[in-house]
């Protein structure tokens, strides 16, 4: 393994991490283009289960899905430049907004420009949304499952009722099982 390779990992981490607004579902899209589409490290599958994955493990879903990618390259040191280019940006805007925090809202044009951002992040959230579904196997389970999801979150947001996404995550797992199981239960009643 080069060390040529292991920077030039960290710096597209890094520069996805300096250019995502609104979190890891928002970067999901721009991982996606690095990864699926531009250099084919992860098929369509894979970055859904990835996706998966890095939602439903401790921690931020951007930092698990970078150090899975790094990772599946390039081994621990992989996972180990990915996770701290996806990092470095967030943490140095961070820093630097802290040193002036009430000074930087106060300004009007930062109002604005975060006003404009949000349209940004929503746009790139629903995206992500679109292109997972329509890479995802078109089974009726699986497309029971979304609409009913995309409908809970829409009457929900335009009920102004905050529901976390892990009961999303938890009631999507136990419908999985149970499907699971009753395909499970019902090959063997056949046999």
């Amino acid at each position: 393994m080069k060390l040529r390779s292991l920077f030039a990992l960290f710096l597209n981490m890094m520069k996805i991490g300096l250019f995502t607004f609104g979190g890891g579902y928002a970067m999901l899209t721009l991982l996606e283009d690095e990864f699926v589409r531009k250099k084919k490290w992860l098929s369509s599958d894979e970055f859904l289960d990835m996706a998966a994955i890095a939602e439903s493990t401790p921690g931020p879903i951007a930092i698990n899905a970078a150090t899975y990618i790094g990772y599946k390259q390039y081994g621990f040191l992989g996972a180990l430049f990915a996770t701290l280019g996806v990092c470095i940006p967030s943490f140095f805007v961070i820093f630097v907004i802290s040193l002036f925090f009430d000074a930087f809202l106060s300004l009007k044009y930062v109002t604005f420009a975060f006003m404009g951002i949000r349209v940004g992040v929503i746009y790139l959230i629903i995206t992500t949304g679109i292109r997972m579904f329509r890479s995802m196997k078109k089974s009726l389970f699986n497309v029971l499952t979304f609409s009913v999801a995309f409908v809970l979150m829409i009457a929900l947001s335009a009920f102004s009722r905050e529901v976390s996404a892990i009961y999303y995550i938890l009631a999507a797992g136990a419908l999985g099982l149970s499907v699971y199981f009753v395909g499970v239960l019902k090959r063997g009643a056949e046999k």
